[in-house]
């Protein structure tokens, strides 16, 4: 089989007295969508910042590309290839599309010589593509961000992370608060996405969208790993009572 792109290995991290994310073991490959479940607390969202650096493990070992990485910041996650999708999307509400697929990388070219100044047509062009490249629509370029609908800033925000060579994205809540025409493209886009071999993880509570666009869903519980699936060899019921620890589900789960 293919190296994974990444590999945590018993990955823990506790806040006080509270053990956060316990002993997890992960594993995603190039072109596959792994979704990461669990109820609101499971460890989820801790491990996915201990991934993009935001937080550092107590305990645990994270490999990417097959090399031992250790991430001081999110800065060092992002030199990697390691692009992270929060709900909120960090987008400049009053700036245009273009200029945020470049916020805080902006192209600049000389003027007169010694001056540097934006070079908005070369950021521009550059934006077109990668969005054409993602099969992306949006009004306009220039239009800016708080004109365009949630679907389409979520395209932006993903085009930014495809621009800037993301060899592993992480989408939390990525259809949160779209409508059901903008959840489709956004799982589309998904779709094309994997189709590039870009690996991804989707963290979501829409069952809906997590069976339609993953490979494999890892569930987690209480900070563990208490399940692993192929997508297509469960089913939403048996997910739901592996995310609330129902008996049944339990008792089919032990060894013997």
């Amino acid at each position: 089989m293919e190296n994974a792109t990444l590999e945590v290995r018993s990955l823990t991290k506790r806040f006080g007295g509270l053990v956060a994310v316990d002993h997890m073991d992960m594993q995603v490959y190039p072109g596959e969508v792994v979704g990461l479940l669990g109820d609101n607390g499971a460890g989820k969202s801790t491990l996915i910042k201990m991934v993009s650096g935001v937080y550092h493990p107590d305990e645990g070992r994270i490999f990417f590309q097959g090399k031992e990485v250790k991430m001081g910041t999110p800065m060092d996650a992002l030199e990697l290839g390691i692009e992270t999708l929060y709900q909120d999307l960090a987008l400049a509400e009053n700036l245009d599309a273009y200029s945020n697929i470049f916020l805080g990388r902006e192209k600049t070219k000389p003027f007169l010589g010694f001056i540097k100044v934006l070079d908005h047509e070369s950021m521009r062009e550059e934006s077109k593509k990668v969005l054409n490249r993602l099969e992306i629509e949006i009004p306009s370029l220039h239009n800016q961000i708080k004109t365009l609908s949630g679907g389409q800033r979520q395209a932006v925000a993903i085009g930014r992370s495809i621009y800037w060579n993301a060899k592993l994205l992480i989408l939390d809540e990525p259809t949160a608060a779209l409508g059901v025409h903008e959840q489709r493209k956004v799982l589309d886009l998904v779709r094309l996405l994997r189709s590039q071999n870009i690996p991804i993880i989707i963290i979501s509570h829409q069952l809906y969208d997590i069976f339609s666009v993953t490979d494999r869903l890892v569930i987690m519980r209480r900070g563990k790993k208490v399940a692993e699936r192929i997508t297509k060899d469960t089913t939403p019921d048996e997910v739901v009572g592996l995310i609330i620890g129902s008996e049944e589900v339990e008792r089919n789960n032990r060894p013997g």
